[in-house]
């Protein structure tokens, strides 16, 4: 017989919502005041959310321990394998000397680090989480940041910090579709919602990375690259959300980002470069010392993963790669076996272990094809495996036991119970409609799965109180960005891209204090958008019968998949000829 979900097991909105909030004081407490290592704390709070499941919603022990098993192979199998493809490229770029050209050519571009985190972390970032999401942007600039000289903390802090502004449309727009399904709202109006939001903490983020990196006068001093990464995004976004479609905003708005700053870096610089205190300055001779053809060969390997995980990114190619390679199941004893108190089944999706058509494949995929493009040894290369492994134990256990913890909450009705009191706020909910969305990335770590848990409360919550509902869900995607920065997973990424495995408290207390900064411009933003400024929701209609999705057929994603690695060929073979030509070129100088 299916278990029935309680949400108010105090028959007290309020005092359920306390205990149900317990896990999340927790998380602060350990790693704020107690600085327990990540991995440690992770497994406490897998312990202390089975107890509340258990002792004070009466959850069976089989359930919640089954529950917890579903949420760790989904952690392992899922968030884990995106991160061990972008440590291990990183790796492989390392081994072969390649970053270290990559160093270098970001020297010549510019050696301010304030001008490298805007152009990795900001615009670079933002491309990488519209096309594949997932960790994957967090872990690849990370460790791309780390490994041109940045501090480690502020490598993964900054890019943490930077992966806000975008994930409301990464991953080709995943959120805002399934907050439209949740919802059964307009699709097309979400966007256009999310899209007259996030523009606005688009438009600041540049000059707060900027200033957390070296303080206001600092900041000033590269105020037009701060301009121009700033409005280039910010404008692009606007125009992709409002006008074209959910699937775009975050990759033609990185694009143009990113083009907009090299433009302008090849005739501006700052009068002084600034690099952190501790740091030695790169010498001018050092920097200049490969040809444009051995900076091509050094970037190929990132060039390589960026085609490839745009591609993956594509759902045709989802599909195809789908059909032909996946491991799917039920958890045996978990499905149909949990109902909501209003009777209806909870969903309970199946296991899903994507192997071929994971961001994480891809990424992979260009790190094993980069072996022999960058003329790395069989012997170097197995070397860099191990190297990933190892520095991914810890991350692994912090990850699969934060992803377990997410899925009993929800599971037991922990999760609603804190939502429930949320909606129990009456005119002020839309003040807290992005609350709830920063509480569902908080405890899921992902800005989809927000928008699935309480879409639908949003939309319900609105219309009883008069409000627009198209706010309030919008506000859950735009107000749950602001936790993807301190999301126990998303800071299990950024100390395994660094190498500050066991200092994941020193990561939370880095960023915490900027996600509530973002959550209260959201909040107050939804307020006005709710009351006064009431004229920036766009107008929609909801149709009565929901067009049925359209198809589109294997072979299509098989001719997408082809066309994408003919892609990568081509890139490899120009960017070999043009190596190939360069060092045949010095030896024949040389030899005369």
């Amino acid at each position: 017989m299916p278990w029935k979900q309680v949400f108010d097991p105090f028959h007290h909105i309020g005092w359920s919502a306390l205990v149900a909030a317990v896990p999340v004081f927790f998380i602060f407490w350990a790693l704020l005041v107690q600085k327990m290592k990540g991995w440690v704390a992770s497994l406490w709070i897998v312990v202390l959310v089975l107890a509340i499941a258990i002792f004070v919603y009466g959850m069976p022990l089989s359930l919640s321990l089954l529950s917890a098993a579903d949420g760790a192979l989904y952690g392992v199998f899922t968030i884990c394998w995106i991160i061990v493809g972008a440590i291990f490229l990183y790796n492989i770029t390392v081994a072969g000397g390649q970053f270290q050209i990559i160093r270098q050519f970001m020297a010549r571009i510019t050696d301010d680090r304030r001008l490298q985190a805007l152009l990795i972390a900001f615009s670079f970032g933002a491309f990488l989480e519209g096309a594949a999401g997932f960790g994957s942007p967090v872990a690849i600039t990370a460790a791309m940041l780390a490994g041109l000289g940045f501090n480690p903390l502020y490598a993964a802090g900054i890019c943490l910090i930077a992966n806000t502004a975008p994930v409301a449309f990464g991953s080709i727009g995943i959120p805002v579709t399934v907050a439209a399904q949740v919802s059964g709202l307009p699709e097309m109006a979400l966007s256009q919602m999310i899209g007259r939001t996030l523009p606005f903490i688009s438009l600041i983020l540049p000059f707060y990375l900027v200033c957390l990196m070296c303080g206001w006068r600092k900041t000033m001093e590269v105020m037009p690259a701060i301009l121009v990464a700033g409005i280039s995004f910010a404008l692009t976004q606007f125009i992709t959300a409002n006008y074209l479609s959910p699937m775009l905003p975050d990759v033609i708005s990185g694009l143009v980002s990113i083009i907009s700053l090299m433009v302008l870096l090849r005739y501006w610089k700052p009068r002084q470069s600034w690099r952190f205190p501790e740091e030695t300055a790169v010498s001018a001779s050092e920097e200049e010392q490969h040809s444009n053809a051995a900076i091509a060969r050094a970037w190929l390997p990132y060039l390589i993963m960026t085609v490839m995980v745009v591609g993956w990114g594509l759902q045709p190619v989802k599909d195809y790669l789908n059909s032909i390679g996946q491991v799917k199941f039920y958890v045996p004893g978990l499905a149909h076996s949990i109902v909501r108190p209003d009777g209806s089944a909870l969903l309970i999706k199946p296991f899903t272990f994507n192997y071929l058509s994971n961001a994480g494949s891809a990424i992979l995929l260009a790190g094993l094809l980069s072996i022999p493009l960058t003329g790395i040894s069989l012997r170097k290369a197995v070397i860099a495996v191990k190297l990933t492994l190892q520095q991914l134990k810890a991350p692994v256990i912090t990850i699969a036991a934060v992803v377990a913890f997410a899925f009993v909450a929800n599971n037991s009705g922990i999760s609603s119970t804190m939502a429930l009191a949320l909606a129990a706020t009456g005119a002020w909910f839309p003040f807290f409609s992005p609350v709830l969305g920063w509480l569902g990335v908080f405890l899921t770590g992902s800005d989809t799965s927000s928008n699935a848990l309480f879409g639908k409360l949003q939309l319900t919550t609105a219309q009883h109180i008069g409000v627009d509902p198209l706010i309030t869900v919008a506000a859950n995607a735009s107000g749950g960005v602001t936790a993807k920065m301190i999301s126990p997973q998303s800071i299990a990424v950024g100390v395994a891209a660094v190498g500050l495995t066991g200092q994941e408290s020193r990561l939370f207390a880095f960023t915490v204090r900027h996600s509530f900064i973002l959550l209260l411009i959201t909040c107050v933003f939804a307020v006005l958008q709710a009351y006064v400024f009431t004229w920036m929701v766009p107008q929609y209609s909801i149709p009565a019968l929901a067009l049925p999705a359209s198809t589109v057929s294997l072979t299509t994603g098989k001719q997408y998949l082809l066309i994408v690695m003919m892609a990568v060929a081509v890139i490899a073979l120009v960017v070999g000829v043009l190596h190939a030509v360069r060092k045949r070129g010095g030896r024949f100088t040389t030899g005369n």
